[in-house]
């Protein structure tokens, strides 16, 4: 076994087959953790996994690791609460309801009863399980609140409805009240030029469209497009610069901040050149470009 001759592990025997410290690979991240600690709730999943005696019955990647696949960030959580049996999650934490699944998924009853709305309040975003951005966290949450419910008393005709309060006008009201802010898209693109001047196929590729500006903002646009775990953490009303988008077509990108009603306002691009070999007049030009759209 590949894992046995780890230095300072004790070694398995046909009583005790699995070493003092094991290497797991969750999903793409490897955790390296105590074999006591992936035992300790009797009746989970790893508890039947680790105290089984036909280790080859156990999955495992190229590196001899026992392969688990569920999701690899959420896992952090997963093995904390086994280290202590104690739930401690990030301020505005916004898996909630994804770590619930997990825990279910890993057999964890006393885990999933913490994550539940109404007896996790604590670490909880709100009383929806599901509820990723909510609006309570945002600065100007009590005026887009007002807004709305003064909507709802305004006289017909601002709305051109025929008499009374207004009706078909309060979701017009609620679309103007959307939050303004900026979203910047960035990428790096390359493309190589010969002697005919003549640009080949990969013009203008694009490996990785990166996402800045309110977190709030970037999930309403993108939604499930946005890819969340290089900043998972982030609450909604802060800003970052590590999200990327799970497509590479800037025309898609575009489409979608048209969508929610943004506008282009700025763009800047930088490039650099250099010989592609040094027997032939080809180059290769990489650059630098970034959008920068705003809504009102």
């Amino acid at each position: 076994m590949a894992l046995a001759d780890n230095t300072g592990c004790a070694k398995p025997s046909e009583e005790f087959p699995f070493p003092e410290i094991i290497e797991l690979n969750v999903g793409g991240q490897v955790y390296i953790t105590r074999h006591p600690t992936l035992v300790s709730v009797p009746g989970s999943l790893l508890w039947e996994m680790f105290t089984q005696k036909n280790v080859r019955s156990l999955a495992r990647d190229s590196k001899g690791r026992f392969f688990v696949d569920r999701d690899g960030f959420l896992f952090r959580y997963i093995l904390d609460y086994m280290r202590d049996q104690q739930l401690v999650l990030p301020d505005h934490f916004p898996e909630r309801s994804r770590l619930q699944r997990e825990a279910e998924y890993f057999m964890l009853p006393e885990l999933v009863k913490m994550l539940a709305p109404k007896l996790s309040k604590q670490n909880s975003l709100g009383d929806d399980p599901c509820q990723s951005d909510p609006e309570e966290l945002s600065p100007n949450a009590d005026a887009t609140r007002n807004l709305t419910s003064a909507s709802a008393t305004l006289p017909s005709a601002v709305a051109g409805g025929p008499g009374g309060t207004v009706t078909a006008g309060t979701g017009a009201a609620s679309t103007d009240v959307r939050r303004a802010g900026f979203i910047t898209i960035g990428y790096r693109g390359s493309y190589t030029l010969g002697r005919d001047s003549q640009t080949d196929a990969k013009f203008r590729r694009v490996a990785r469209i990166m996402v800045c500006g309110k977190t709030s903002l970037a999930k309403e646009v993108f939604g499930d497009t946005l890819n969340e775990s290089r900043d998972p953490d982030r609450p909604p009303e802060r800003y970052t610069s590590r999200y990327y988008l799970k497509f590479t077509f800037l025309e898609q990108a575009f489409d979608k901040l048209a969508d929610a009603g943004f506008h282009m306002v700025a763009c800047n691009s930088t490039g650099t050149c250099a010989f592609a070999h040094d027997q032939t007049d080809d180059r290769i030009w990489t650059s630098y470009t970034e959008y920068v759209f705003y809504r009102e």
